[in-house]
């Protein structure tokens, strides 16, 4: 099954070389993939420290596109609200619809993603 990278793993991976083992094995194993809004986020910082190689690595991993159903990320929200969920953004809920979409886990440490998975049915990576 892919596994969506979400962007905090990607920072800390850059920025603090944690969870290389995990990411590294999605990488080996050529599951990872990725979308435009997780690389709206990741490549403009990337870009301020010129490190163009790995916007380069980033740009080659498969690319998810985002067909956003605004009346599922309406009911998600609402789901969140009504869970007692405050302060989920539209950012992490559109990426995890784009996982339920394609049938994707998410490879996060946004604790957001753990408290809305079993709300709106998302599969984290274990």
């Amino acid at each position: 099954m892919p596994v969506l990278v979400d962007t905090s793993v990607w920072v800390e991976y850059f920025r603090h070389g944690k969870n290389l083992e995990k990411l590294d094995f999605i990488i080996d194993e050529n599951i990872v993939v990725t979308n435009d809004l997780i690389l709206a986020e990741l490549v403009p910082f990337l870009k301020v420290r010129n490190q163009n190689d790995i916007i380069s690595l980033l740009f080659n991993i498969k690319k998810l596109q985002i067909d956003i159903n605004w009346e599922q990320i309406i009911e998600f929200q609402y789901m969140c609200l009504k869970s007692g969920l405050n302060g989920v953004g539209i950012p992490d809920l559109i990426i995890a619809q784009n996982a339920k979409q394609n049938d994707c886990e998410i490879y996060t440490l946004d604790n957001h993603f753990q408290l809305i998975k079993d709300i709106i049915q998302i599969t984290l990576t274990a």
